[in-house]
Formats: structure tokens, sequence, C-alpha cells
């Protein structure tokens, strides 16, 4: 691996675990419901995934997301992390792994546990996990195996807001998984909805207050999407549920900015919050449009200039993986040009901006002379910042970010 060359070379690796108790109705992730039987034959077929890179792959980050990955029982998730580290150990502990993997005794856990037993700064391994799954038991295997970040699907506090998101668990589930997690885990974020059907401004208020509460290290807040074939989005076509009004749902965002910035977060990407030094550095690397590996039903990965995205239905990617057959059904390399633009649309979305440096390093291309009009109109408007040596939204730029990236595009 060339690790000066990280928008072709991956350092980091998401694995898609596609199982929920419920598919919630506003989620258009692949999701698996109601076939818990297929989960150990999963398992086997991700492993199967993995082991196709042949070697081992050091990395700097592992994230795995759903589905639930905490909808596993605790032996389950022990398999899965297995094969995880096995394949994508971290480049800190690469040492650690080949003495792991010298070792002639049947049973390795022990070994393998102390391998991956990093500091948060050496290694970020995140899981997510909702509320209502997620047990002292799990979080203890998770942490043995490295696991140094949980991400926590709270979405509310508010149980109107969590039946209109069509959620199962309980505000009472989210302190019980916090008080799990920690006894194992220290850094812990939470993702939060705003916007859902019936919300206010008041309410959206007492979520962030109730999420400042538990002391969380990072907070992600979304817009409710209503995604087109979403069960929710099909309510929204036929009347039966109102969307916020955009006013409303924008000054819930402000909020978010104003409050989290008080109580000490930064706001390092249109989304996310973190406190100092606890960015989700996995996710940074997306929005650099850097490159990475992605495994599992409907995963995506990027790994020199070429992007695919895997099969979404779960039941074709057990028989395909287990045959030996391709598992992408899309695959997509950008243009030069094309991927300059697509580079800018995604660095902009970070508080860091683009850094014309860097950007050329990575591109090729000179920040100016892609999008010249579209700057200018951007800077005119208060839209962006622009101090010679990066572009970054201002506090308004950040209310209308979509439309400031479609702009830019539109020089594409």
């Amino acid at each position: 691996m060339n690790s000066s060359r990280p928008w072709l070379d991956p350092r980091t690796a998401y694995v898609h675990v596609p199982f929920c108790a419920h598919h919630c109705g506003y989620c258009d992730f692949a999701v698996t419901a109601g076939s818990d039987h297929l989960i150990d034959l999963y398992l086997e077929s991700l492993a199967a995934e993995l082991a196709t890179l042949s070697e081992p792959r050091p990395v700097e980050s592992v994230f795995i997301g759903g589905g639930t990955p905490t909808h596993l029982t605790a032996n389950q998730l022990e398999h899965l992390l297995k094969a995880i580290t096995r394949w994508l150990p971290s480049t800190k502990a690469e040492g650690g792994r080949r003495k792991a993997e010298e070792d002639k005794t049947e049973d390795r856990s022990a070994l393998v546990f102390s391998a991956f037993r990093l500091p948060p700064s050496a290694f970020e391994f995140s899981v997510e996990a909702n509320p209502d799954s997620l047990t002292e038991e799990k979080a203890a295997v998770l942490a043995a195996f490295g696991v140094n970040r949980v991400s926590i699907g709270v979405q509310s506090f508010q149980p109107h807001s969590l039946a209109a998101l069509d959620r199962r668990h309980a505000p009472e589930h989210i302190g019980r998984a916090v008080e799990a997690v920690r006894k194992h885990i220290d850094t812990v974020s939470f993702d939060l909805i705003f916007g859902a059907p019936g919300s206010t401004l008041a309410g959206w208020q007492a979520d962030l207050e109730a999420a400042l509460a538990f002391g969380p290290q990072h907070i992600s807040t979304y817009g409710l999407t209503y995604e087109k074939g979403t069960p929710l989005w099909k309510q929204q076509t036929r009347g039966a549920v109102t969307a916020v009004p955009e006013d409303d749902e924008l000054a819930m965002y402000e909020h978010a900015m104003d409050r989290l910035a008080l109580a000490g977060f930064e706001h390092y990407e249109i989304s996310n919050f973190a406190q100092p030094g606890f960015r989700c550095r996995h996710n940074e690397r997306y929005w650099a449009n850097e490159a990475y590996y992605g495994f599992g039903v409907g995963a995506a990965r990027y790994v020199s200039g070429v992007r695919e995205l895997n099969v979404r239905d779960t039941k074709l990617y057990i028989r395909k993986a287990l045959s030996g057959e391709s598992l992408a059904f899309q695959r997509e390399e950008l243009a030069p040009r094309a991927r300059a633009f697509e580079t800018m649309a995604t660095q902009l979305r970070r508080t860091d901006g683009i850094d014309r440096v860097r950007f050329r390093e990575q591109t090729g291309f000179e920040l100016d002379a892609l999008a010249p009009r579209a700057l200018s109109l951007l800077r005119d408007n208060d839209i962006v910042s622009d101090n010679g040596l990066s572009v970054r939204l201002t506090h308004r730029g950040k209310c209308v970010a979509d439309a400031a990236v479609a702009e830019l595009l539109k020089e594409s």
C-alpha cells in the first residue's frame, strides 16, 4: 500500500451487517428483517468475501454498520470480529497480528484479543448499535476485539418522534445502552434525526439536551429525508404524513449548530459534531473522497479510482459469495475531470473545506480553473469564505450546502 496516495490506496474499511429486528419506515439501506436464520450463513459468506483480499490488508480504521450489527448474538459477533481482524488488521497492530498467526494452539482467542487492544489514537474501530439490542455481554465482546467507538442509533428521545420514525426502542433503552458500552468502551457517538413528522423545535431542543446529558464525544444530526420507495415516502405520497416545514427544519439545524458549539463540539462536517480529538476519522476519509474497502451486502468500495457496489439482496449475496462469483453489480471509473468535481463536492461538506494544494495533488486540477464562475458566485453571496489557501462554507453556506454543491457541479 502506498499510504502517500490515500485517494487510490485504501486505509479504511466498511463492513455491512444487514440484519435488523425490524425495518424502519424511513430506511433505504440494504436491510434484512425477519431472517435471522440466515445470519450464520451470511457470516460465512462475508468471511469468504474478505478472503478475496488474498492477504491481510492493514488499515487505520474499520467501521461495522448496518442494519444493526448488535442484533447479532454475542457468539455471532465474535465470529464476525475474528474474520474482520484476521483480514483487516490495524496498521499499528501488524506485528501483533503476525505473532497471533504464528501461534499453533487450537484456541487463539486470547492472542487475537490482545493483538487488537489499541488506544483510540492508534486505530479507530467503530460499530453501529441500536439501544434495545446492545447488552453488556455484547459490549464486552466488541471491546475484546479492539472496538473503541460505538455509534448508537438514538434518533430521538421523544416517544412520538420514535413512533413517527417507526423505531422500536423506547427512551429508557438509551441510558441502559450507554451504561453497557461505557463499562468497556470509552467513546460513544449518538445519531439523532430532526424533522420527523409532527416534531417541533421545542422537541428537538429537548432531544439535544437529553443527548448532551449523557456526555457523548460525538453527535451526528440528520434532517429526515423521504427516500423514494420507503414506507415513509409512500405515507407522505398518499397524504398520511406531512413533512415538517422547511423553515422549521432549518431552525432545528441552526439550533443544533449553536447549542453544540456552546457545549464545546466542533462542527467538522455538515451533519457531524465532535468534541476536540473525537472526529470520526473513518468518515473523514469518505468526505475527503479517498479510497476505502467495502464488504457485505450492498457495500460500496472505492479502490484505485474504481467504485463498485455489491448486490443488495442478502440471499443473492450469500449464493454468489459462497460460489466464488463476483459480488459487484455496479462498477464505475470516473474520468479525471469528473473525479475532480466529485472530490470538490465531498470536500466542501467539511468545515476544513477544500485545500487548494491538497486538491491539486489529489486530482491533478487547479480548483479555480474547474469552477471559476460558481466559486465567484458563492463568494459574492457569502456562501463560502476564501482565504487563498482553502475554500470553506460559511455559517450561511452550511444551511444551503446542497445548493452550493449543485452550483459547483453545474460547471462539470
